[in-house]
């Protein structure tokens, strides 16, 4: 977590105190299920609060994004603010014309699902959504779940359009997909849809515990049988730090992004990305130097690049013909605020290779403050 000091006494005290709060939990967390959900909040200069009640210092808080386009705009989805202070905690939008300004656009829930609560007791926020559209409509995963414990659950929701102007648009709470306990040796959290090459629809998730895992899906509900088979993907030694994982595929391999190391510490943060990559959904996973996922493998795609400490919870979005990496960073400049950057991926002899970054790079302009 970060917060700059003279931005942080802008907020008001009761503020304060319960983003101190929420920093010192992130801080004193040693295992993970939850570290890629918990991140930073800061203070910044804007003085538009983008429809949210007036504060005294409006502050951006985006980790874990995914991204989606319908017709000329990018939409942006990440994390809820654990301090409750943008949306309630709620799964957060922003909208693009050019993938590299983005502005706060509300969120998905105006309050978290009554079955979550019900089920996990009260939490600050819902965590690492993804966003993909098939049959008809727009398909959002995200996860609740509580710092440090593998108690979670995975839901949905969808919408026909994604566009607020529509009379179409409205967010159906679909309701539970997938969850765990801590009876399991995983954690149900940091859902991210995939399609394989024969059309199957699966869902990749994990956090620390056992490593990641994968699910397949019925794609005519968008949820599994009501007891699939778990696929193990990848996994390292104790504590076996990754998480945020995704998968796409390219010219005849399927890609396994993972967030590997430890988040939401600012600029103290270890995150990276690694990749691995197998000819079918369920694996095996080996990196370019042909080491198993599942044995401590794969292939550093992204690591920290100047002043963007930390990448992590990352998403590849494909766009016609050129896929992206997306992924949120701590920003060196602020303080380690959390922030989104996107980059675009080139194929070199069937390994992925991020291009120059398309959102400013801190110290260099900064990012928009919405």
């Amino acid at each position: 977590m970060r917060f700059p000091a003279a931005s942080f006494l802008k907020i008001p005290a009761a503020r304060r105190t319960r983003l101190a709060l929420v920093t010192g939990i992130a801080v004193t967390v040693a295992l993970g299920g939850t570290l890629a959900a918990v991140a930073a909040t800061g203070a910044t200069a804007s003085t538009e609060a983008h429809g949210q009640a007036a504060q005294s210092s409006p502050y951006i808080y985006v980790h874990d994004p995914t991204l989606a386009k319908q017709g000329g705009t990018y939409y942006l989805f990440s994390t809820g603010d654990p301090a409750g202070v943008i949306g309630n905690g709620n799964i957060q939008i922003r909208t693009s014309p050019n993938l590299r300004s983005w502005t706060y656009d509300g969120t998905v829930f105006a309050t978290k699902p009554a079955w979550i609560t019900s089920t996990l007791g009260s939490i600050p926020n819902l965590w690492a959504p993804d966003i993909s559209y098939f049959d008809g409509l727009w398909h959002l995963y995200y996860a609740g779940s509580s710092f440090g414990s593998n108690n979670s659950v995975i839901g949905l929701a969808t919408t026909p359009t994604l566009d607020p102007g529509s009379p179409r648009y409205h967010w159906t709470d679909d309701g539970l997909v997938f969850s765990s306990t801590s009876a399991d040796n995983f954690n149900a959290i940091d859902p991210s849809l995939v399609t394989a090459a024969d059309g199957g629809k699966w869902l990749v998730l994990g956090s620390f515990w056992s490593g990641i895992k994968l699910i397949a899906l019925d794609a005519a509900t968008g949820k599994p049988a009501a007891s699939p088979t778990v696929y193990s993907l990848a996994a390292k030694a104790s504590p076996d730090a990754e998480e945020g994982a995704g998968i796409t595929y390219h010219d005849g391999y399927h890609y396994l992004f993972v967030s590997v190391g430890f988040c939401c510490r600012g600029i103290s943060s270890t995150y990276h990305i690694q990749v691995g990559r197998s000819t079918t959904i369920t694996g095996p996973y080996l990196d370019a130097a042909g080491t198993p996922m599942l044995n401590a493998g794969g292939m550093d795609v992204q690591g920290t690049d100047g002043g963007m400490i930390g990448p992590g919870g990352e998403f590849v979005f494909v766009d016609g013909g050129t896929s992206y990496l997306v992924y949120h960073y701590y920003d060196a400049f602020d303080a380690g605020d959390a922030w989104v950057q996107v980059r675009p991926i080139i194929w070199a002899d069937g390994w992925p290779v991020t291009g120059q970054p398309l959102v400013p790079m801190p110290g260099r302009g900064g990012p928009p403050a919405s």
